[in-house]
């Protein structure tokens, strides 16, 4: 059947695509003429008929040390052939994910001592908010239920990864969120608002936190999560530089868990091992993802602080934590882990996220010419370009002028492909991009924008 398809006229293949494949975000108004991915080389992936393009998001903000690379498949294969799968309930384990765990300690928080693995991001959120919830019982705190979160903020799309999600189309859809969870405004540089005067906007955005505490009321809430660089939903939103320091006084003030949503800042997307190191603050929970394999296996988890493991170490058998996937810390998946954060470290590639991020950034500065270009924004090689129809008002372009569609055909007829999410230009290439290459990708934004907005 390969072969044969390999030899089928596109518009065959998207007809049995259309009939018979439920895509992420599904809708058919999106194959009139859809993307068929058939190859990936370093920086660059191919379609189906034969063009390559610049990988401007890493798949989807995950193929960190670029495609192709001979060692993850190696480090599949070899697992494979030795042990292709090993439950890992309790009782259970196996070596790539002992290695993986102690790995992972001398890699991030210091305070983080153990971790569960998962298969992804979104079953990541839903590990940390059980979690939360368990130790707050096993404290004997059962009342302690609710999750904060951030407009915005993408945290999944499974029931309880969406319900924490701050964007309304991932719920609106399959009714309403679960009950106890909160959401807050995002603290968004460019377009947040306030009419305080006595203290900083990244202070006034994180004492949103404090007043929907005060609200609530502190003995009803469980946790707060959010990504330090709000990604997905938020088009790479970078937080002020004293809002985290806030955010971390405000969670140990009234005993409230910091979970770190690090699906998509994970493993130096922005220039560190983990975000929140760019602001001093560690976490109680820390979820991953998407970077830990470079998306050559399915694979997440969460990272706990020392206190909560002796709680879930602490409860009698019976009541126990009682949460696990079949697949949990799957050994090929772990192998593959193990095999990505080597060539991140041996090829310095979290560093180089920091030094190219910057490059990066300084080449689209050339772009504030433009009326229509709002603001410029990034840390390490996580970058956006939010669009507006007027630079004062920061008025944003009506929907039904299609700006994100015209700016995303130019990307593409320029050779770069990734996501244009509304009016905002997100980039993410892989860590392993060249400077030669960031330049490659500067100029095809730049022209991009300047063809579909004159400045």
């Amino acid at each position: 059947m390969s072969t044969q398809l390999t030899q089928t006229d596109k518009s065959v293949l998207v007809d049995i695509d259309r009939q018979h494949l439920i895509h992420p975000q599904h809708h058919p108004s999106e194959y009139d003429d859809p993307q068929i991915w058939v190859e990936g080389k370093g920086i660059y992936i191919t379609n189906y008929e034969g063009n390559t393009y610049i990988d401007g998001l890493s798949g989807m903000w995950n193929v960190y040390v670029g495609h192709g690379r001979k060692e993850l498949a190696d480090a599949a294969t070899k697992q494979l052939q030795r042990l292709a799968f090993a439950t890992a309930y309790a009782g259970s384990s196996n070596l790539p994910a002992i290695e993986l765990a102690e790995t992972l300690k001398e890699l991030i928080y210091p305070n983080i001592e153990a971790f569960y693995f998962t298969l992804g991001g979104s079953d990541a959120t839903d590990t940390s908010i059980r979690t939360a919830r368990f130790y707050w019982k096993a404290k004997r705190k059962p009342e302690k239920l609710k999750i904060i979160a951030s407009k915005l903020g993408y945290h999944g799309s499974s029931v309880g990864s969406a319900s924490a999600t701050g964007v309304d189309e991932f719920s609106e859809g399959f009714g309403p969120r679960l009950p106890n969870f909160v959401h807050i405004e995002s603290a968004n540089p460019y377009r947040f608002k306030t009419t305080r005067t006595d203290v900083n906007p990244g202070v006034a955005a994180a004492d949103l936190l404090e007043e929907a505490i005060l609200r609530e009321g502190a003995d009803t809430i469980a946790a707060f999560i959010i990504e330090p660089v709000q990604g997905g939903g938020g088009g790479i939103i970078v937080p002020p530089a004293d809002y985290f320091q806030r955010i971390r006084e405000i969670t140990t003030k009234y005993n409230i868990l910091l979970i770190s949503d690090e699906v998509i800042t994970g493993f130096g997307r922005t220039g560190k091992w983990f975000a929140l190191e760019h602001w001093g603050v560690q976490p109680d929970i820390v979820q991953f993802a998407k970077g830990i394999t470079s998306g050559y296996f399915p694979l997440g988890g969460i990272g706990i602080s020392g206190e909560i493991k002796n709680v879930l170490d602490s409860v009698d058998s019976p009541h126990r934590w009682w949460h696990g996937y079949t697949y949990s810390a799957h050994p090929v998946g772990t192998a593959v882990a193990l095999a990505n954060i080597r060539i991140l470290k041996e090829e310095h590639l979290v560093e180089r996220s920091a030094l190219l991020g910057k490059k990066l950034l300084e080449r689209l500065q050339v772009l504030n010419e433009n009326k229509y270009v709002g603001e410029i924004r990034g840390l390490g090689l996580l970058l956006a370009i939010e669009l507006v129809a007027d630079k004062v008002t920061k008025e944003s372009f009506p929907v039904s002028a299609g700006i994100g569609t015209q700016v995303r055909q130019q990307l593409l007829r320029r050779g770069l492909c990734t996501r244009v999410l509304g009016e905002i230009v997100c980039l993410a290439p892989p860590l392993t991009a060249t400077e030669e290459e960031i330049d490659k990708i500067a100029d095809i934004v730049i022209a991009s924008i300047n063809t579909v907005l004159s400045k």
